[in-house]
């Protein structure tokens, strides 16, 4: 089977190879701010249709995965921070909360297409000025959903795990893997 990540991210790339490693990636060239929905769950399956159907479009014989994560506290939908300001003012009022982390994922090969959100929920401890600062100042938060990486220095932050661990990481393994079993 020949395999298309419509994703530039690392992440995804990595979290892939867990389930093949003979795949190539074909970024997107989607306007995500053209894109909206009812809700941040469904933001995020829509925009990872999108990301797919613009890549398998010109692939029509290969299987494209896209997909695409959005972090949610009380409806309000947090992307990549655009500075540092950004991302202390969101880790701050993820610091001691619960908040969704929902990944969209399309399938799509030909005219077959599946689509679904996998949703996890994430709780953090209280988390001091200083701590967050220290966080931001590594970098780690500007390519990420929500401003932070699980996977990474804010694994200091959880306190607790709801769902699919590889979902807030950007691409839940094992539901991919079983959908992929539709295109075999």
């Amino acid at each position: 089977m020949n395999i298309v990540l419509a994703s530039g991210s690392p992440r995804r790339k990595e979290l892939l190879a867990m389930i093949t490693p003979d795949f190539e990636v074909i970024c997107s060239d989607v306007d995500e701010s053209a894109i909206s929905a009812p809700t941040p769950a469904l933001l995020a399956q829509e925009l990872a249709k999108a990301k797919c159907l613009a890549v398998a479009s010109n692939h029509p014989q290969q299987v494209v995965i896209g997909c695409d994560t959005v972090v949610e506290q009380n409806g309000t939908v947090y992307g990549k921070p655009s500075n540092a300001a950004h991302a202390v003012q969101m880790l701050t009022s993820l610091s001691g909360a619960s908040h969704q982390v929902h990944t969209g994922v399309c399938i799509a090969q030909g005219d077959k297409v599946e689509s679904f959100v996998v949703t996890s929920i994430v709780k953090f401890y209280p988390l001091t000025l200083q701590q967050i600062e220290a966080y931001v100042q590594t970098g780690e938060p500007f390519d990420k959903a929500g401003g932070y990486g699980i996977q990474g220095g804010a694994a200091l932050f959880c306190e607790g795990i709801e769902g699919c661990y590889y979902n807030i990481m950007g691409f839940p393994v094992s539901r991919v893997a079983r959908a992929l079993e539709h295109f075999l």
